[in-house]
């Protein structure tokens, strides 16, 4: 069937939710990456044949949808109309529920959520802190209807904002998005209003409008999430964009590394198409637009806006000089917009309910909601969506649920590895864009990496280092060299044979490196090392003076003792060890020879009584 104005999408909502209305139950099975990843499939093929061998078909609907946000808590099962959250929902389990929950009207309370905060199972997902402090707009779809329905997602309003939008000029929406306050979800937060001004006013017959899905931060996966959940909100984010700059094709670069999100994703370009949302006359209309999936082999740089055009158009991702910028010459010499995925997110919800609503959210020069991927020492992983300006203390504690094992925190990451840590004195910062770049950090896409007592900063620095070198693509010497030799006197002092003077050594680097990287991913390469040192720098010290890592973890500056206490004379360490540094006879108290001792941890790991420490 071809849509051609709001009365079709209307029947087609109407025959949608007529459809689904007749069922008691419908069971709703998270497929989004973290709950595939610990078989989802399984359980839902089960749940699909136990209900048919139950004779429930009739009664009740089950759902595959994309990620509903617990993704450490996988498979994870809702069902309507009771709101029941289970969390490891094995096969097992899901004929516990069935039986109990979906038969008998019994909820198995041991198998739903539990809070550590509050020490108890809440069934009711309503009740849980990880969704009810949440406000999502561009998560609104995502985990509540099925990936591959375009049924399903036009029943829940999709592509009445491009219907409004197309009875719109672009003026009227460009000026929609200014004035609702959308900054670009992907970096460095540019009003999202002020740049497709640029691609409108831009003159040429033919533009580009591009979508950056090359999400590479180490522990980000916000746009993934979205893709799998939800692809037909792109679709419509993509195509008002480019209506309102005049552009008939786009582009979505997407990280090859992703194969669910461009599967799904794929066919929903297929599915758009064959319904007259993509491709010649749109919602009958005399606009045309269509886009187009390019899949990148995983280079972090070409995140970067112009390293990301040049990886399209078939070369290697390099950045470019800028000016000319995007707008004026970008993708094939055309005036190009990018934005990423997030931001396209919110499109859609702006031109439906205007941009005063949307600015209703948030704080300052910060309007809306942000995603974030918890991830790190954290109770709660996962997928999350809040306003801006939420203060990180409630974002950690409250929908994340604390440290993981009751620990200390230390730091938290934020914006990736050109981001910088939030401290425990700064836990009460609004997350906002001007709050976090006073702190040294960046918002970035979304990545939040939370770091307990037991992490060391100095390793930490020198895990971001090592990826953004190995991500350079070595155009420029201050990223191609500067990072190069930022890292090899983080590897000195990580391994205790480093000076004081290092650390000023690395400032000096980073401020150079910072003032003249040709692209952003080197000048933010530093962050890391500045923030660290920054607000840790007594661990630095205590690395290179007292050639000992604080948290236990540099494994070159770890020693290993034996508790006369604890040993019972087994000889079971001193029989595995690889390079018989460990003395004692049978039967009495053994001795480890740190001269020898390669720290491989292959002691411990054999001792039966935990008499064998590490320190």
């Amino acid at each position: 069937m071809r849509i051609n104005d709001v009365k079709d999408l209307k029947k087609i909502a109407d025959r949608y939710l007529a459809e689904v209305g007749k069922y008691e139950h419908t069971i709703y099975v998270c497929g989004g990456g973290g709950c595939l990843s610990s078989k989802c499939q399984d359980t839902k093929a089960f749940i699909d044949s136990y209900i048919k061998y139950r004779g429930l078909s009739e009664k009740v609907n089950v759902v595959f949808t994309g990620c509903m946000g617990t993704c450490a808590m996988g498979p994870v099962v809702l069902i309507e109309p009771e709101r029941t959250y289970y969390v490891h929902v094995t096969p097992e389990r899901a004929k516990d529920i069935i039986d109990s929950h979906v038969i008998a009207g019994d909820v198995i309370e041991e198998y739903t959520f539990f809070d550590n905060a509050l020490g108890k199972h809440i069934p009711c997902i309503d009740d849980i802190p990880f969704f009810s402090e949440q406000v999502q707009i561009v998560l609104n779809k995502c985990g509540k209807i099925p990936f591959d329905s375009i049924e399903a997602y036009v029943a829940k309003g999709g592509f009445t904002a491009e219907a409004k939008a197309l009875g719109m000029t672009p003026e009227e929406i460009v000026d929609e998005v200014t004035r609702s306050g959308l900054r670009g979800r992907g970096g460095a937060g540019f009003p999202t209003g002020i740049k497709w001004s640029a691609g409108m006013k831009a003159p040429g017959e033919n533009k580009c409008i591009v979508c950056n899905a090359d999400e590479g931060d180490p522990g980000a996966f916000m746009d993934r999430s979205a893709i799998e959940g939800d692809p037909f909100c792109l679709i419509e984010g993509m195509t008002i964009g480019g209506y309102a700059i005049g552009a008939k094709q786009g582009y979505v670069y997407c990280r090859a590394e992703y194969p669910i999100a461009i599967e799904r994703f794929n066919k929903a370009v297929e599915i758009a198409r064959e319904y007259g949302l993509l491709g010649r006359n749109i919602l009958g209309s005399h606009f045309d637009f269509d886009i187009e999936l390019r899949i990148g082999a995983g280079a972090f740089v070409c995140g970067e806006e112009t390293a990301l055009m040049e990886s399209i158009e078939g070369d290697r991702g390099e950045p470019r000089q800028k000016p000319p910028f995007p707008f004026e010459s970008g993708l094939f010499g055309y005036p190009t917009i990018i934005n990423n995925v997030e931001t396209y997110y919110n499109i859609a919800e702006i031109i439906n309910k205007g941009a005063d609503w949307f600015a209703s959210y948030g704080v300052g020069r910060s309007k809306g909601t942000k995603v974030f991927a918890l991830a790190g020492d954290v109770v709660n992983t996962g997928i999350v969506e809040v306003p801006m300006g939420m203060p990180l203390r409630k974002l950690i504690y409250e929908i994340g649920g604390g440290i993981t094992d009751g620990k200390a925190f230390k730091a938290a990451q934020i914006g990736g590895p050109s981001g910088g840590c939030i401290t425990e004195q700064n836990l009460d910062t609004p997350v906002d864009y001007e709050s976090l770049t006073a702190l040294g950090a960046i918002m970035g896409s979304g990545g939040l990496i939370v770091m307990s007592e037991d992490t060391c900063m100095v390793d930490t620095a020198r895990f971001f280092l090592q990826f953004i070198q190995d991500e350079s693509c070595g155009k420029c010497t201050p990223c191609r060299v500067g990072t190069k030799r930022m890292l090899e006197i983080l590897e000195r002092i990580v391994s205790g044979k480093g000076t004081l003077e290092d650390i000023d050594t690395l400032n000096g680097l980073a401020n150079v490196i910072k003032d003249t990287a040709m692209c952003g991913l080197g000048q933010t390469a530093p962050n890391p090392v500045l923030s660290t040192i920054a607000n840790f720098r007594e661990e630095y010290e205590a690395h290179i003076v007292d050639k000992v890592c604080p948290a236990h973890i540099c494994s070159a500056l770890a020693k290993y003792y034996i508790v006369p206490e604890l040993c019972k004379g087994c000889t079971l360490c001193a029989r595995n060890c690889p390079v018989y540094c460990i003395n004692g006879k049978a039967k009495t108290i053994h001795t480890i020879d740190q001269d020898k001792c390669i720290k491989c941890g292959t002691c411990i790991s054999n001792c039966s009584f935990g008499a064998i420490v590490r320190k």
